[in-house]
C-alpha cells in the first residue's frame, strides 16, 4: 500500500485524514470494484477497517462497504448499486461517524501500546478494532497485581496530557534506525516498501503505522479497559473501548 498513491489512486485519506468529501474521475468499474483517480476511502489495513460511504454522480449514488487491494484499489460496491462508467466525473463521501470512531479508536490504541511498552516492556502480538473498541494481544508473561485498573488510569492520563499526534514519512533505512520503531513482536513492514509512514505521539510512543489518526490525544475521548484475559503462557489480550 503506497504512502501518496496505490497504483493509479492518489491516496488523499493518508494526506488529510478529516477529509470527508472530494472529487474525482472514475478510472475502471465492474461489479467487483471502483477505481478512482483520487480517494479519501481509507482501504483497510494494520487493523483498521476499511471505510464506508458512497460515491454521487449524474443523480444518482453508489454505496461502497469495503475496499479490495491489488494493484490498485477496489472499491466495493453494495449489490445491486448502480455503477459508473470509466471517465466519470463522481463526488465522493466518507461516512464520517465510522472514520472518526475508527480514528479515535486506533490512535487510542497507540496510547494502550505506549503505555505498554513504557511501564510494563511488552510487545504487540497482535491486534484488531471496530469503531469505537478493539483489543491489542500482549507478549507479557506476568500480569501485576491490579494491572487492568493501574492500565486505564495511565492511559487515560496519556490521553489528558493532549499530546499531538504527528505523521511523517520517512526512507526505510532512516525509519527503521529510530529505536524500537517496531512494537509488534515480529516485523510486519514488507521487504519491498522502500518508505515508511511514522506515527508519533509526541513524548509517548513512536511507530511505523499505515492508518488514520485523530490530531492529538485529546480527541481520543476516554478510553475504558473492559478486560484482560490471558491467550497462551505468555500472552495477553487487552479489551478496550471509547467511553
Amino acid at each position: 500500500m503506497g504512502v501518496t498513491h496505490h497504483g493509479r489512486t492518489e491516496r488523499l485519506d493518508l494526506a488529510d485524514p478529516t477529509l470527508r468529501e472530494w472529487s474525482c474521475t472514475v478510472v475502471h468499474s465492474d461489479p467487483d470494484g471502483i477505481v478512482l483517480d483520487r480517494s479519501a476511502f481509507y482501504p483497510g489495513g494494520g487493523g483498521q477497517p476499511p471505510d464506508h460511504g458512497v460515491l454521487v454522480w449524474q443523480g444518482v449514488q453508489t454505496r461502497i462497504v469495503g475496499t479490495r487491494k491489488g494493484d490498485d484499489l477496489y472499491l466495493i460496491p453494495a449489490d445491486g448499486d448502480p455503477l459508473p462508467a470509466a471517465g466519470t466525473e463522481v463526488f465522493g463521501a466518507i461516512e464520517d461517524t465510522r472514520r472518526t470512531l475508527l480514528m479515535r479508536t486506533h490512535s487510542g490504541l497507540h496510547v494502550l501500546c505506549g503505555v505498554v511498552f513504557r511501564d510494563f516492556g511488552a510487545l504487540v502480538t497482535g491486534g484488531n478494532m471496530e469503531p469505537g473498541e478493539a483489543r491489542m494481544d500482549f507478549n507479557l508473561p506476568e500480569v501485576p497485581e491490579g494491572f487492568k485498573a493501574k492500565l486505564e488510569e495511565l492511559v487515560n492520563r496519556e490521553v489528558a496530557e493532549d499530546r499531538r499526534v504527528v505523521t511523517k514519512v520517512l526512507g526505510r533505512a532512516e525509519a527503521l534506525a529510530l529505536p524500537d520503531i517496531i512494537r509488534t513482536q515480529s516485523n510486519l513492514i514488507p521487504a519491498e516498501e522502500t518508505e515508511i509512514r511514522i506515527v508519533d505521539i509526541v513524548g509517548l510512543d513512536v511507530q511505523a503505522d499505515g492508518g488514520t489518526h485523530v490530531a492529538t490525544t485529546a480527541q481520543i475521548g476516554k478510553l475504558e479497559v473492559v478486560k484482560v484475559e490471558s491467550k497462551g503462557k505468555a500472552n495477553r489480550r487487552v479489551r478496550v473501548r471509547l467511553i
